[in-house]
């Protein structure tokens, strides 16, 4: 469990960073899933000791900017569809 690996102040910079990050997300069905993907990231920048709530966020925008550009249809899927 979660609690078990962290401590109380460390989650709570997981929290945190999990929110904020969570606000570049735009709303609809898919909110859940990523989510749980930035919660991934920001738990792996823990495990490795990077418990700052700057350096949390920092991996929780990075995971929701890699989401939305993965979301983005490219130039081509653009130019095909006109």
């Amino acid at each position: 469990m979660i609690t078990d690996a962290f401590d109380r102040r460390t989650i709570a910079n997981m929290e945190v960073a999990l929110d904020r990050a969570c606000l570049l997300l735009p709303t609809g069905g898919e909110k859940h899933r990523a989510r749980r993907i930035i919660a991934g990231k920001i738990i792996e920048c823990a495990t490795r000791g990077e418990a700052s709530v700057s350096r949390l966020t920092e991996a929780g925008y990075a995971a929701a900017m890699q989401l939305g550009a993965s979301a983005q249809p490219s130039v081509r899927e653009k130019e095909a569809a006109d």
